[in-house]
């Protein structure tokens, strides 16, 4: 090998396999302050795209949930209203039976009445307070059935259907005007007030019947959102116990190649050596 002070070949290996050395050091320490094996799309430029679709669906996902959620607490509403009307209307029954006593007289009708008549205004009451988010499925107020997000593409829907429990509609059929002050008066009630009891229990099991779907499809959602997440890090998660034990050995690498450097640096000395006795 020629002696040059222009060119020192063993000193241009030297830095190139340090700076191969010091770029592998980068890498790895990118990988461990990042916890990833693939953070950009340079790393790899395959992967990186299937784990930003991947990571799109997630964040679409959130969506689904939060609208699952809800739908979760709309339905909530409407069932803890609408099992109180039911409740309410098994208290009217009581009245409206009692008031078909022949024997009562026309004060007792009377106070059967008043209690009839406070149970109805309290039955209008819970129907207009089922509200969450300004949405009501008992009042008649949806002008239709509420649909929400299924799917991270909102290709799929999973719907709420509206209940209208309001006096004097096609379920409950009594009316504000209702009255028991007489037997007879009582009797009719009692028709429109059992085949309303039957309607409005009906239509509490199909929203409960619904809220127990959604709030199956919410838990599906969590659990294919958690699996997403785990394929992502399957894909793009460094092995921090690899990256520890490679770092390590770089380092190693990194101070020999640093010495191997300085020793072909020094190697034009010799030259002048050979022009000593000059």
């Amino acid at each position: 090998m020629t002696l040059s002070v222009n060119t020192n070949q063993p000193a241009l290996i030297a830095l190139q396999n340090l700076n191969r050395t010091n770029d592998d050091m980068q890498s790895v320490q990118t990988r461990i302050n990042t916890g990833q094996s693939i953070s950009t799309a340079k790393d790899n430029a395959a992967v990186w795209s299937i784990a930003q679709e991947q990571r799109a669906d997630m964040s679409a996902l959130g969506a689904v949930k939060m609208s699952l959620d809800r739908a979760t607490s709309i339905a909530d509403v409407a069932l803890a209203a609408g099992e109180s009307v039911s409740d309410l209307l098994k208290l009217m029954r009581e009245k409206v039976v009692a008031a078909k006593d022949t024997s009562l007289t026309t004060t007792s009708l009377i106070s059967l009445n008043s209690d009839f008549q406070g149970l109805l205004k309290n039955l209008s009451q819970v129907i207009s307070s089922a509200v969450f988010d300004g949405a009501n499925l008992l009042d008649g107020s949806q002008p239709a059935d509420m649909s929400f997000l299924a799917d991270a593409d909102a290709a799929q829907a999973i719907t709420l259907s509206l209940q209208n429990l309001s006096l004097g509609g096609t379920i409950n059929t009594l009316t504000a005007t209702d009255d028991i002050l007489t037997p007879a008066n009582a009797g009719a009630v009692l028709t429109r007030l059992d085949a309303s009891m039957s309607a409005v229990n009906q239509a509490v099991g199909n929203i409960g019947t619904q809220a127990k779907q959604i709030d199956a499809h919410n838990s599906f959602v969590s659990r294919l959102s958690d699996v997403l997440e785990t394929g992502v890090g399957n894909l793009v998660d460094a092995d921090l116990a690899k990256e520890s034990a490679r770092l390590q050995a770089l380092q190693v690498k990194q101070q020999l190649g640093a010495q191997a450097l300085s020793i072909a640096n020094s190697a034009p000395q010799i030259i002048l050596s050979l022009f000593k006795g000059s």
